[in-house]
């Protein structure tokens, strides 16, 4: 599995920018910076990402499959092609019935109100 960023200026399909692995959850960085991250990641069936808080708002995107995603106490499916931003300081978990990918955006700068 390469943990390595994609290569900037090199066309590459979402879906494939990460393998699944058996019985696990795997990711890899699309871009890393200090002001926020782009991480592909792919959860074999029956595997869960336990509940978390982010301090900043969090953009899921479904590239494949279907996933369960939980904030707060409502539960929402999102299959491919559909997305959802979980909202800082509130609770988020996913569970994967069937195998899926997601790409997750958080963007950790620019949190002043900009309405």
């Amino acid at each position: 599995m390469n943990k390595e960023e994609i290569e900037r200026g090199d066309r590459f399909m979402l879906a494939d920018a990460v393998e699944y692995a058996t019985d696990s959850i795997t990711s890899r960085p699309i871009l890393k910076k200090l002001s926020g991250t782009i991480v592909a990641t792919a959860f074999d069936a029956g595997k869960n990402l336990l509940e978390r808080t982010s301090p900043f708002d969090t953009l899921i995107q479904i590239t494949e499959g279907t996933a369960q995603v939980f904030i707060e106490s409502r539960a929402i499916t999102l299959k491919v092609g559909e997305a959802i931003v979980i909202p800082a300081h509130m609770r988020s978990s996913m569970a994967a019935i069937a195998r899926f990918k997601m790409v997750v955006t958080t963007i950790k700068s620019g949190y002043e109100d900009v309405s």
